[in-house]
């Protein structure tokens, strides 16, 4: 048993809000175009005022390193290992598999070396 409705309670149910609601909407955008301009042409008048970006300030080139050297290779991964060792590798400018430094040889970089001997490779330079 389906109701059939007729068109009259068709319009019935539209809201006539909306109907009412749209000329007003239009009037506002019709208002609205009319006052952009004049700030448009009041931001034209003013100069930009534009600021020169300073260029980036250059690497500094790598340290020259003078008298004996060592080589020192990363062959292990800190993955499981105390975060001591982990840092240490950090300090040495190693942190990840088959990545090679050339250090200084100094007694601060061999103790950093005995610490971490076992995921490092070295190699004596002149």
């Amino acid at each position: 048993m389906a109701t059939k409705t007729t068109e009259a309670e068709t319009e019935q149910k539209k809201p006539a809000a909306k109907k009412a609601a749209a000329p007003k909407a239009a009037e506002a955008k019709a208002a609205a175009p009319k006052a952009a301009p004049a700030k448009v042409e009041a931001k034209k008048a003013e100069p930009k005022k534009v600021e020169a970006k300073k260029a980036a300030p250059k690497k500094a080139e790598p340290k020259k390193i003078s008298g004996k050297t060592v080589k020192v290779t990363q062959i292990g991964s800190p993955i499981g290992r105390v975060e001591a060792q982990r840092q240490t590798l950090i300090g040495l400018g190693l942190n990840k598999l088959n990545r090679t430094r050339v250090l200084e040889d100094t007694p601060a970089v061999r103790g950093m070396i005995t610490k971490v001997h076992h995921l490092v490779k070295v190699e004596e330079q002149a």
